[in-house]
């Protein structure tokens, strides 16, 4: 049974005020443990910094575009699809990381990268993978600069200058992002859970789980030579910035089947990269080389 029209109204603001939340939290949970340092001296492997744009920003979009050419999607899930593909520097990598015994600091680094480049990316190349649909590029870059990079610079700025206040304001955070994260997840499936069922029989699922699994293994076998490098390469390809696909679909977008693609995308890469990245730990010969570039 369908909720009621007002409380339906009412999810969908709590909805999109988790997902503001998750959002700037996350920024500043990461912008509070992190220095420009850690992020930069990360990133001293131009080489390995090339292949892995090269994977996120021109593999991962076109694997994306041959998906919806050869499996029948309806045009938002689609657009849903291509969203996903073209927003890289998941938020969640760190922690996938962390788990996978990978390269801490290389993660960050890596995140923080692929999430800038996502800002101009984004705009610039939409309007070229969706022909025919209308994207206003500043409306995107505003979004994604005032909801995720401000915010990190923000993060940033206080652990330089504010170290105490920083290390006490990380962890509550830290928590906001994961609980926000939590609501975002519960409270869009209440409201599209009709519709995420109604993706059974249209090749979402199987369009979501051949991006996720692509995604990985590019990433994976251009990821370098070492296994702690390799895992975090893997899998933040494969984990793509839902947050920044939501963002530029809750104002872009009208038909409610963009987010829920995004959201089967999301849902997805929750259930099967956090035991992949477990999986992969365990076989790992090391251990959290935080400190390693």
């Amino acid at each position: 049974m369908a909720p009621w029209p007002e409380m339906d109204e009412i999810i969908q603001v709590l909805a999109n005020l988790s997902t503001l939340v998750f959002v700037i939290s996350s920024m500043l949970a990461m912008g509070l443990s992190l220095t420009l340092r850690q992020i930069l001296g990360s990133l001293r492997d131009k080489g390995l910094v090339v292949r892995l744009l090269v994977a996120n920003f021109v593999l991962v979009p076109l694997v994306a575009y041959l998906i919806k050419t050869v499996i029948p999607l309806e045009e938002s899930l689609a657009i849903g699809l291509i969203l996903l593909a073209t927003a890289a520097g998941a938020p969640f990598l760190p922690k996938l990381a962390q788990a996978a015994k990978g390269n801490r600091a290389f993660s960050v680094g890596l995140m923080v990268l692929l999430m800038v480049v996502t800002v101009v990316y984004m705009p610039l190349v939409l309007p070229l993978l969706l022909p025919g649909v209308q994207v206003n590029p500043w409306e995107i870059g505003r979004s994604l600069i005032l909801l995720m990079l401000l915010p990190l610079g923000i993060g940033l700025l206080m652990n330089a200058r504010y170290d105490d206040i920083a290390r006490s304001l990380q962890p509550l955070m830290a928590q906001a992002s994961s609980t926000s994260l939590l609501a975002v997840f519960a409270l869009m499936l209440i409201l599209n859970l009709d519709s995420v069922l109604g993706t059974l029989g249209s090749g979402a699922l199987l369009a979501a789980l051949l991006l996720i699994a692509s995604s990985f293994l590019l990433g994976f076998f251009l990821g370098g030579t070492t296994s702690d490098l390799r895992s975090v390469a893997g899998l933040g390809t494969a984990q793509r910035n839902v947050a920044a696909a939501m963002v530029v679909a809750t104002g872009n977008f009208t038909d409610p089947n963009v987010l829920v693609m995004i959201l089967v995308g999301a849902l997805l890469m929750l259930v099967l990269l956090m035991p992949l990245a477990g999986e992969l730990g365990r076989r790992s010969p090391g251990g959290n080389h935080f400190g390693s570039p």
